[in-house]
């Protein structure tokens, strides 16, 4: 699964020549040759995926209430 970069890390991802190399625009999905707008195809779809409430933390659920009376009583 690729990660979505941030707008900052694609600009800092530029070389000294100011491109970008074809292994770090595979990392994020970016087919070669790049087509045209796809820094703002990655842009746009970080932004809509950081929008609030649209990113969800997964936690972890909370354990039973009786959860450890099961897993220890041994009599």
């Amino acid at each position: 699964m690729t990660e979505l970069p941030s707008p900052d890390e694609i600009e800092a991802a530029r070389t000294p020549a100011g491109g970008w190399k074809r292994d770090q625009l595979a990392a994020w999905g970016v087919p070669w040759p790049p087509p045209k707008g796809w820094k703002d195809e990655l842009t746009e779809r970080w932004t809509v995926a950081h929008q609030d409430g649209a990113l969800q933390l997964t936690l972890p659920s909370p354990a039973l209430a009786d959860f450890a009376q099961e897993t220890l009583d041994f009599g």
